[in-house]
């Protein structure tokens, strides 16, 4: 897990940088600028009203006694979105937006889905919570 995390901090940063340096030789350093820039605004403004909408949700469900599950799922995919799409770059911000983005999340939902169901059936889930 250590050598996970240690090769996402240094080969996202890495890739970031060759991708911005590409798009600013394509269309200019101000530009490139300006897109990481809006997309960090616009991203925080979905994420923000997203995010709304999943607390309401689940405030729903619990009111009727469910459990909810999808709407817990969706609310963490809008949390790595968001904090992705405030994270400067290209490739974070593309990773963002499909978090965010509610058609594109529903399939990562699913794919999020079958990997915590795989890791309950073979006993490597783990749960940690106070009382």
């Amino acid at each position: 897990m250590l050598l996970k995390l240690i090769l996402l901090f240094t080969i996202v940063p890495i890739v970031e940088l060759a991708l911005l340096l590409k798009l600013s030789g394509y269309i200019g350093i101000w530009y490139t600028l300006l897109i990481v820039f809006l997309t960090g605004i616009v991203g925080a403004y979905l994420a923000k009203s997203e995010g709304k909408g999943v607390l309401r949700r689940i405030k729903l469900e619990m009111s009727q006694g469910r459990m909810p599950g999808d709407e817990l799922i969706n609310g963490m995919c809008i949390i790595v979105g968001g904090a992705l799409l405030l994270t400067p770059g290209v490739f974070t911000d593309v990773m963002g937006f499909s978090l965010v983005i509610p058609v594109i999340r529903g399939a990562i939902k699913t794919i999020v889905k079958k990997k915590i169901k795989r890791m309950i059936d073979e006993g490597t889930f783990m749960l940690y919570y106070r009382k």
